[in-house]
């Protein structure tokens, strides 16, 4: 498996979980930094145990699809692979170079996708996605994406399971007790379409003893910091490490994700909302994207862009300790039984399986 997402200590817990599924030798290869947003990250430090690991230099590092892999030949002869999972959509570079150099060594291909909008892509996208469409299977990280694949005419065996997971040890319940503030949280990226000005604005108008933490960094990082200074409410944390978020999730009342999306993008998953939710905290979204159907009936629901309407769902939740416990139970169970590592681990290896019992593309 080949992910610029292991970039991030955290998602190597899943390829713990993969790696000790009956059956399955897994080798991961992960970057030794990754550059968005002019940021450059660095891998976080991990010991494998259930998986072996190579960390590498990605090629034009930082453009989401045109970065390749120059080390994955090298390591498919050596480690001779019955599949090869690139963990990018069908259309980037990276997916087509990882599925020519797979076959040529009789491997299976097997490719991630969260695309949950139609969208055609110009040359050479368009080419990459045809090429992949015609020689790999595919994994879909919610019913949205395989929609959308079988739109595009993906007519490859396709899975839907989600791509990020948490381990309910590390992301569970505690007491990171905080006074009688009623503290609001956001992590994610601190740009316009997340929604992190409304979510200012809609705290700013809540009013009482609240307090809004941003766990991010972006774009927008200079701005909200100066209307923090007007505003002792407001406090930024910049971009935390992985093995700090769930302190970060337990200290909170409430963890808000309000994406508005932009034009060609809308929420594909919502990462944070779930390991907030495997902390015990209650979670408000936006209807944007996938998120709805992340939280399901386990959070609160409000229109993108309504700041009225976010405020109003922080005000009954600040003012209803009583609703706050049964958010906080049903989005633990919900996070226990969709999306533990565990959980998707098994599934992941049972469409590896499946792939290797079918016709060959």
């Amino acid at each position: 498996m080949a992910s610029k997402a292991l970039v991030m200590g955290a998602y190597h817990a899943k390829l713990e979980a993969l790696g000790a599924q009956p059956g399955i030798e897994l080798l991961a290869l992960a970057p030794d930094a990754w550059i968005e947003g002019g940021r450059r990250q660095r891998a976080e430090p991990v010991t494998p145990e259930e998986y072996g690991l190579r960390v590498q230099p990605l090629r034009l590092n930082g453009r989401f699809h045109l970065h390749w892999w120059p080390g994955l030949a090298g390591a498919v002869r050596e480690f001779q692979p019955e599949v090869v999972h690139i963990d990018e959509e069908p259309y980037n570079t990276a997916t087509a170079h990882a599925c020519r150099v797979a076959r040529a060594c009789g491997a299976r291909v097997v490719f991630f996708a969260w695309q949950n909008i139609r969208r055609r892509y110009p040359p050479p996208f368009a080419w990459f996605e045809r090429y992949v469409f015609g020689r790999a299977a595919g994994i879909a990280g919610t019913a949205t994406a395989a929609e959308v694949l079988r739109a595009k005419g993906f007519a490859g065996k396709l899975a839907v399971i989600p791509q990020f997971g948490i381990d309910p040890e590390h992301f569970a319940p505690g007491d990171d007790g905080h006074g009688s503030t009623f503290r609001i949280g956001f992590a994610g990226r601190l740009v316009p379409e997340k929604g992190v000005e409304l979510l200012v604005e809609a705290v700013r108008r809540l009013g009482g003893d609240s307090e809004l933490l941003l766990a991010g960094a972006g774009p927008l990082d200079e701005a909200i910091r100066g209307q923090a200074e007007d505003d002792a409410g407001v406090r930024l944390l910049g971009a935390l490490p992985s093995v700090e978020m769930p302190g970060f999730y337990r200290s909170l009342d409430v963890l808000v994700l309000p994406t508005l999306g932009r034009r060609g993008w809308t929420e594909q998953f919502g990462r944070a909302a779930i390991e907030a939710m495997a902390c015990g905290v209650p979670v408000i979204v936006s209807d944007a994207g996938e998120l709805p159907a992340v939280v399901g009936e386990a959070g609160r629901v409000v229109p993108a862009g309504d700041a009225n309407a976010l405020g109003e769902a922080l005000r009954e939740l600040r003012e209803d300790a009583e609703m706050r416990g049964r958010l906080a139970v049903a989005g633990r169970a919900r996070v226990l039984a969709e999306f533990t590592h565990e959980r998707i681990a098994a599934a992941t290896a049972g469409f590896y399986r499946e792939v290797l019992d079918g016709p060959d593309r």
